[in-house]
């Protein structure tokens, strides 16, 4: 792989809830798996969270009848500011990517800025808009609870 060939992909994201709630939505195994990985005809059939400096996840979304394995290693935590881990979604690629996630105050709850480093160039649109997806649904389960 080459430099040419990875890339960073930036989604940003006001939400109308505090930092506090925001962040720990990641993190909330009861809740994360209604929007986390989540697509509009997949269904989470596994949500394991071990939400520390060190642990890891792995969300399984059932796609047509097949099984997605998204896995993570939590590798910053600063609650509420920041969230990173690695992630590998082996289905798609091998590769281990990085995703920061840095949380601001803002007027009416906060905006979360999302960093996905070691994208490939040729998924860089797809995984912006599955992310903004992911921050939509993000959205709409803070909204419900």
């Amino acid at each position: 792989m080459t430099a040419e060939n990875v890339g960073v992909v930036r989604v940003s994201r006001c939400f109308d809830a505090s930092p506090e709630r925001v962040f720990d939505a990641w993190l909330a195994p009861a809740t994360a798996g209604k929007w986390l990985f989540a697509t509009p005809t997949g269904q989470s059939v596994r949500i394991e969270i071990d939400a520390r400096l060190g642990g890891n996840f792995l969300i399984v979304e059932r796609r047509n009848g097949e099984d997605v394995e998204h896995l993570g290693e939590y590798i910053e935590m600063d609650r509420p500011r920041r969230l990173a881990f690695a992630l590998t979604v082996p289905k798609f690629s091998r590769l281990s990517t990085r995703v920061s996630i840095g949380i601001a105050p803002a007027e009416a709850g906060c905006e979360l800025t999302l960093t996905h480093e070691g994208v490939l160039e040729a998924y860089a649109t797809s995984t912006r808009a599955g992310w903004k997806d992911i921050l939509d649904g993000l959205a709409a389960s803070l909204d419900q609870g």
